[in-house]
């Protein structure tokens, strides 16, 4: 084979394969997007964005132990648990949110807490489903899912699967990882600590 048509090949080649992929661009374009359409896309962003990850917080023990009351600080950072039927929020009928204690994260609505008669805080599910992390705990020789706040990563409580219809779930919460906002309560960023006993 001579350089010429050598080079007739190489010519032919290329063209060949860039003529594939313009093809292949203009099978896979879109045409502009309607009105609609759009408004779909944004709807469907901001969904997505809801449950995605959450921005974290991360700050040296020495400072939660300062933001924290020791119990609040038992509990939330070092996994520990209250008493039954001793917490603040157990038997609260008000309605409102319930945020993190720590970082002020909204975690659980009156409207999904129930009585469940274990005499900790208990909610049939998360007031947004990114706001509350799941762990497997294994401690106590049995095997639990933790939960935590996704925020600050604070400890929160387990979760069970023997909650009331729709979801059949009992998020068993401490009331120490917790600090309530009555319905018609403006926002308080700067709050930090329920009072609670040390």
């Amino acid at each position: 084979m001579n350089k010429k048509t050598k080079s007739i090949l190489r010519w032919a080649l290329g063209y060949t394969v860039l003529a594939a992929a313009i093809t292949i661009s203009l099978m896979h374009s879109k045409p502009p997007a309607t009105a609609n359409e759009t408004k779909e896309t944004k709807t469907a962003a901001t969904a997505e964005n809801e449950n995605g990850p959450i921005q974290k917080i991360v700050k040296p023990e020495s400072e939660w132990k300062q933001l924290l009351t020791k119990e609040q600080y038992r509990i939330v950072r070092k996994k520990g648990t209250e008493r039954a039927f001793t917490g603040l929020h157990w038997n609260n009928k008000e309605k409102g949110t319930y945020h993190c204690i720590a970082c002020d994260l909204p975690l659980f609505s009156s409207e999904t807490k129930y009585e469940s008669g274990t005499g900790w805080p208990s909610y049939w599910k998360p007031i947004q489903k990114n706001h509350v992390g799941e762990k497997p705990d294994r401690s106590f020789f049995t095997i639990r899912t933790e939960v935590v706040c996704n925020r600050c990563d604070g400890h929160l409580g387990h979760v069970f699967k023997d909650g009331p219809p729709p979801t059949g779930l009992r998020y068993c919460i401490n009331s120490a990882s917790l600090k309530f906002r009555k319905k018609t309560e403006p926002a308080k960023p700067s709050e930090n600590k329920k009072k609670q006993p040390n």
